[in-house]
Parts: C-alpha cells; structure tokens; sequence
C-alpha cells in the first residue's frame, strides 16, 4: 500500500510507539500488524494479558482497551536493540479480514499508540544503525523489483555490498587525502606533487576504483527503473506487430488499416533481467482530424522522453529518403535505432548485425532478427546481463556519485596546474562528502522525507 511522500522528522521518534499493518489490504488468510517503541510492553501487556516470551510464537487472544475479544492468533515479541527497528516490536499474526485488522490497530491507537508513517519502521531502523540508507533502499527496492535479477541485485544491496563498494572508494579518497596533507603538513620532506610517483599511483587508482563503481551504478539503475523504448515510425509499418513480437503476445490490435494505433500502447517486456517499457505510438504523418491530431503529438511527447527510440520502415516499400525524413523529425538528443521491418516481404536477411548497429533487419510476422533486436535494445542502453556483481542503484546514488568524481578532478586540475595541494585536500573532503551522501552517514531531512515517504506504510 502506498501513501503520498510526508515528510519524516525523527524528532518524536524515541518516544512514539507506532502501529501498522505489515501486509497488503484486503482478505487473507492472515494479517500482520505491527508495532514500534518504548509503549510496545505495556500495550502488549493489556492487549494479550502478558508480554510473550522474546522470540516465541505465542498462541493467545487480542483484547481490546476494555478487555472485549477481538480475536485469536499468534504474537511474537522482539525486544530492542535486537528487532528490525532497533526498538521494542510487537507482531500480532491475527485473521485477515478488514474488519478485524482494523479493531485491532484502533485497540492499539486508543492505548496510546499512532498511525506509522509509510517507511517509518525502516526510518527507525535506519536511525538506529541497523543499516544504512543504502541499505534501507534495497528494502524498497526488493519489495518493487520487476524481475529476478533486479530482486537478486536488491538483495546484494540489502546485505550491503553497495555499502561495501562505497566504503572501499571512501578508503582509497582517505588514504590519498593523508597522502596530500601530510606532504602539507611537512615541508621539510620537501615531496614534489608533480614528480611523485606514489601520490600519480594513488590517483590512478582512484581513477580506475571510480569508473568501476560508475559503472556498477549505471547497471543498478537500469535494474531498478528500466528503460523506457519508443516504437515510431509511419502509419503501417508495422510498430504494433513488433510490439506483440516483443510481447509475446497480441498486446495490440493489427490490421491492414493505416492509422489504427491512435493512442499510447504501452507494455512491459524483460530482456536478460532488464525492464523494458515499450511504448506503441501512432504513425507520424499529417493529421486529418482531432483524434490524429492528439495520437501524433503523444507519439512526439513520449518519442521526445524515450530512452531509445525504435524507427520502424516498411522495407518492402520505403527507402532511404523516406528513413532520413523520418531521423529528421525526432528530437536532437533522441538515441535511436532503425528497425527495418517486413523483410518476409523483400528477401532480406536479418542478421547477424553487430551491436552498434544503426539499422536492422527484422520480420515482426515471422520473428526473424527479434532476438538480435532484444540484444541490441541492451547494448544500446548500456546493459550488461546481470551476473554476481550487479546491485540496485538509484539516480541519486549515481548524482552523488559523479558529484564525487567532479570534485575528484577538480583536485586533479589543481594539483597539475598549480601544484595546489592544500585546494586538492579541500576537494577530496568534498568527494568524501559526496560519497557520504549515498550512505546516509551525511543526508538532510528533506532527503530522507522523500526516500521513505515512498515506503509502503507498515514497512
């Protein structure tokens, strides 16, 4: 269950006791619900008539304030520092009905218990050094994921290995920004910036430790938000016909009309573990009513916001002036590949075709060159498939992250230019900064208040 993005202050956070229902809404054969903080026994100790034993599943009633029945289940007590939160937790496995989770929950509220906020157990969590803020992401990302390698990814996040590969390029920037201050800090040794080959091996190792996370990052985020591809093209060559190709299934009506797509088709494919959001449009041509109207300028919207933009030919009919009209049209940072379909109908052959191609070959009736399209759709994005190494990423890791990297030559430039070594120290304490940020060992409230107000509430 989501709610809008509150922000979270941690100002009542160690006197609150809170309360949430931990599964989905509806009817179930159970129900969860969960409490947080200092009130846990005593409310424990009214509700259930005695605090359970810690980390033993008890069979006992639900009561409420007044002693009245509310059901039967299982109750199972985890005492702080050694719960999720960090705090005293209750979870009552109770019936899963609506009605009855909801007498439930109000027995705690009127007990001296609040409403969670969405994310406000991993919030807790996360303040009290259960995990970082990488790690309470993973969390998120986990219970988001869109396919097997993105929750495999999650996972590694989640046990910190993200956590890991930022600490390790924190450790190289401290032990360079040692290196550069204590040449500061004693002249008399009279180390040369430019001419010391220990402090060039040390930068270089930077470099390199950089470009490796970088790259970790940019496959994390693609894992975590998919891509978004764009069939365009003219009316009738075939864009519905590659989408159901892609699909696997006839997600879109086709016919022999032109024009039939007038709206956005959109559907959702994988490739190797990566997200793929395909978005059918209509065919780009001169309107002649209102409704082609609307169909073509959503075609360019979404063309204009697309991560790769799929042009779609009918080789049987056009050629290459009809193909560079159609590259002319998109917008100038659009990236895109040109899908020459219906070869079933000229004799082409699909394939193979190297990945940085710019044109292929494919029939989207007799699924020849389909494959080597999915390949190429990755490779044009910049994904690799997803093997031991991969982990959930953000974009605002990989801003963090090249932030760091900006400060990071920076300090290069000023060491080569001006052989500055009190500026370059100023700016690897900026790129530890930056670094800190992904972590959450530095993070504002604002920063926080969006993270976990996009938590489902009771998690």
């Amino acid at each position: 269950m989501r709610a809008s993005s509150d922000t979270i202050s941690s100002d009542t956070t160690s006197t609150d006791t809170i309360v949430a229902r931990a599964t989905p809404p509806g009817h179930g054969g159970i129900a969860v619900i969960r409490l947080s903080g200092p009130e846990v026994p005593r409310i424990a100790g009214q509700m259930l008539g005695t605090l359970p034993e810690p980390r033993h599943a008890t069979l006992t009633d639900f009561v409420d304030a007044s002693g009245r029945l509310i059901d039967q289940g299982v109750a199972i007590f985890f005492p702080g520092p050694g719960s999720f939160t960090g705090e005293d937790v209750l979870e009552l496995q109770g019936h899963g009905g609506p009605v009855v989770v909801g007498m439930l929950i109000d027995a705690a509220l009127a007990l001296g218990a609040r409403m969670a906020r969405p994310g406000e157990f991993t919030e807790r969590a996360f303040l009290n050094d259960k995990f970082d803020l990488t790690q309470a992401e993973a969390i998120a990302d986990l219970i988001d994921a869109d396919s097997k390698t993105a929750a495999r990814a999650a996972t590694r996040s989640l046990r910190g290995r993200f956590s890991a590969a930022v600490m390790d390029l924190n450790r190289v920037v401290t032990e360079l920004r040692v290196h550069v201050e204590a040449a500061i800090d004693f002249p008399e040794e009279e180390i040369d910036f430019l001419d010391d080959e220990s402090l060039a091996a040390r930068l270089d190792q930077t470099r390199q430790v950089f470009e490796r996370l970088e790259q970790t990052v940019r496959q994390g985020c693609l894992l975590r938000d998919g891509v978004q591809v764009v069939l365009a093209g003219r009316p009738n060559a075939g864009k519905s016909s590659l989408l159901n190709a892609l699909a696997g299934y006839d997600a879109a009506i086709v016919t022999d009309i032109p024009g039939t797509t007038r709206d956005l088709v959109r559907e959702h494919i994988e490739i190797d573990g990566l997200p793929v959001h395909i978005v059918d449009t209509a065919g780009l041509r001169a309107w002649s009513d209102d409704v082609e109207r609307q169909g073509v300028q959503r075609a360019r919207q979404q063309i204009s916001v697309a991560d790769h933009a799929l042009v779609v030919i009918d080789a049987s009919c056009d050629g290459d002036e009809e193909t560079e009209a159609l590259v002319r049209e998109l917008p100038g940072q659009c990236r895109y590949t040109v899908v020459r379909n219906k070869i079933d109908l000229t004799g082409d052959i699909p394939g193979p075709v190297p990945n940085d191609a710019a044109t292929l070959n494919i029939s989207a009736l007799t699924g020849a060159g389909i494959d080597t399209l999915r390949e190429t759709i990755k490779h044009r994005v910049g994904f690799r498939t997803g093997g031991e190494g991969t982990m959930t990423a953000r974009q605002r890791h990989l801003d963090s992250l090249q932030k760091a990297r900006r400060h990071f030559d920076a300090g290069c430039r000023q060491l080569a230019d001006h052989a500055a070594g009190e500026l370059m120290a100023e700016e690897l304490l900026q790129v530890q900064n930056a670094l800190a940020e992904i972590t959450g060992e530095f993070s504002s409230d604002d920063l926080l208040g969006e993270i976990f107000g996009n938590f489902c509430i009771g998690k």
